[in-house]
Parts: structure tokens; C-alpha cells; sequence
């Protein structure tokens, strides 16, 4: 059994699909960000950097419990474990990790601080919005063109790389405030056949059970947020 703790963001979402598209049993166990649970000693034994998502593999390597923190890393030793979604041909597997890389270093941040300076900072940010708007235009445009190219992105076979990057481009029409499917034909292509994959219709019920378990940020106090967000008196 795999304890998943996490939350309804989009990178917990990655694990929730890849849970679901390598039939692991699992336990989801809601980690309430603005109550402040990712703060607390327990959750700070698992990831002392204070995120989610984290498995816990009670059927680790020889047996033994293991502990894995972060979205991609959690990727690859579910990938490993089940020899699942990550080719063993050198190529093909270093190009999926390439992409499954560039989704962590460069979709999810980018669009991690796109949203967060649209939707939680003051108004008079324009310089830090335009940036990070010009920064996921760009990265948006490089994965449209690896699909324009291949059916997945990691190349002709789904892999890890999709399933980190499609919680966060499932969205782009929304964040971006743009027509996904005249904009990005490509992207659009991709996350319509991924929306349809049964495992990802599971993921999406459990990430939304979940869900229900947490404090919506509209209810959320300003010093929750605040402490999420490491401002005001919390970024001492």
C-alpha cells in the first residue's frame, strides 16, 4: 500500500493520475495547505521542505518503507517500481526525462507564479504579471511544438513527462485566458486524449474526494494565507 499525501493542486494531481494509470493501491490522505498542515513536525518528517505531494511506499526497495518527496522524483520511482510509462531504450527514456524535467523546472513554475501574481498579490505588480506571462507564452509554445511533432511529448509512447505536465496544461485556457483548442491545436490534441483515459477520469474522482476535505482558499483567513504564501509576518 502507498500513502499519497496531498492536496488539490496540480501537482498532486501528477500522482493521483500516475497511481491510476499503474493500478498501485493507494491512500490519499488530505494535507490542508492553509491550515497550515504542511507545517506541522509530522508532515516535516516526510518532506522538510514543507510540500506536497509525498508517498509513502511501505513496499519500498527490499521490502522496507520509503519516503519520496517531490512531484518528478515521485514520478520516477513509481515509473521504476512498476517499470510503467519510462522506456528501458536509453533514448527514448532520456528524451521522456528530459521533457518530464522541463515540466518541473520550467511549466510548473512559471505558470506556478503566473497564477499566484494574477490571482493573491496586490494590483500594482504589472512588472512581475507581464514577466511570467511572457515565460509561460514561451513554454507554451515549446510544448505545442514537440506535439506538433510527436504524440506524446516525450516522444511516440506515453510517459511520466505527460502525465507531470497535463494537470497544469489541462488548464491554460483558464489561466491564460486564451482558446486552447484554435491557439495550441497541438496541446489541445494531447489533453483530450489524456482527459479520456480512464485512469485519468479515476484520478480526477479521488483528487476531488479529496478535495472536499479542505478549506477552499475563498474561506481561508488572510494569516493563512499569508503563511502560505510566506508574506507579511511569516516572511520574517
Amino acid at each position: 500500500m502507498i500513502t499519497l499525501y496531498a492536496a488539490d493542486t496540480a501537482n498532486s494531481g501528477k500522482i493521483f493520475l500516475a497511481l491510476e494509470e499503474m493500478e498501485l493501491p493507494y491512500e490519499a490522505v488530505p494535507v490542508d495547505l492553509l491550515r497550515g498542515a504542511q507545517f506541522e513536525p509530522s508532515h516535516l518528517r516526510l518532506n522538510p521542505n514543507a510540500k506536497i505531494p509525498v508517498i509513502v511506499d511501505e513496499d519500498g526497495p527490499g521490502g522496507r518503507r520509503h519516503v519520496v518527496f517531490e512531484s518528478g522524483a515521485i514520478l520516477l520511482y513509481l515509473a521504476e517500481k512498476t517499470a510503467k510509462f519510462l522506456s528501458s531504450d536509453p533514448v527514448e527514456r532520456s528524451t521522456a526525462i528530459q521533457w518530464l524535467m522541463l515540466q518541473m523546472s520550467s511549466v510548473g513554475p512559471m505558470l506556478g507564479q503566473f497564477i499566484h501574481f494574477a490571482r493573491f498579490a496586490p494590483s500594482d505588480n504589472q512588472y512581475a504579471l507581464a514577466r511570467y506571462r511572457a515565460q509561460v507564452l514561451r513554454v507554451v509554445d515549446v510544448l505545442d511544438g514537440q506535439l506538433a511533432q510527436n504524440s506524446w511529448l516525450g516522444g511516440e509512447n506515453y510517459s511520466v513527462a505527460d502525465i507531470a505536465t497535463f494537470p497544469w496544461a489541462r488548464a491554460l485556457g483558464g489561466i491564460l485566458d486564451v482558446d486552447v483548442e484554435k491557439k495550441y491545436k497541438n496541446i489541445w490534441r494531447w489533453t483530450a486524449q489524456i482527459t479520456l483515459r480512464p485512469a485519468s477520469e479515476r484520478a480526477d474522482a479521488a483528487k476531488a474526494a479529496l478535495a472536499s476535505h479542505l478549506i477552499a482558499p475563498e474561506k481561508a483567513s488572510p494569516d493563512a494565507l499569508d503563511r502560505l504564501f510566506g508574506r507579511g509576518e511569516s516572511s520574517k
